[in-house]
């Protein structure tokens, strides 16, 4: 164990990437550098002490999370354990739920092809946006 790591502590990048809520730990410490990540209401380090008990906030858009440190785990198991090192608040499920159906009411993208737009597209564009040519 590093020596600045006490007993019954873990690394937020480690936890966050064992917690499953990022796929690499390279993106956790990314969310954490980018200040999306707070530990009990203070912008964190990559290498800050998460104890048991600690609430942890970061954003993930569209969505945002609250969430408790219930357990600590430096390795990333299956998803089954690792839902076992947090317990999300009430107010941050329903906001996310609340989120989830907003996105999901959204009228589809204007253009599903891929590439550049054609011709046509780019006129339907322009009087979408209000310039005629």
């Amino acid at each position: 164990m590093p020596e600045h790591e006490t007993p019954g502590t873990v690394r937020l990048d480690k936890w966050l990437w064992a917690a499953r809520f990022y796929k690499t730990r390279a993106l956790a410490v990314e969310a954490i550098d980018g200040g999306k990540v707070d530990v009990n209401g203070q912008g964190a380090k990559r290498a800050k002490a998460v104890r048991v008990g600690d609430r942890i906030q970061f954003r993930q858009p569209p969505y945002a999370w609250d969430v408790a440190v219930r357990g600590l785990s430096e390795r990333r198991g299956p998803a089954s354990v690792a839902v076992t090192l947090y317990e999300e608040t009430g107010e941050s499920r329903a906001a996310r739920e609340t989120m989830a159906l907003r996105l999901k009411s959204l009228p589809p993208p204007l253009f599903l092809e891929k590439g550049k737009p054609d011709k046509k597209q780019r006129r339907e564009i322009d009087r979408y946006k209000g310039r005629d040519r």
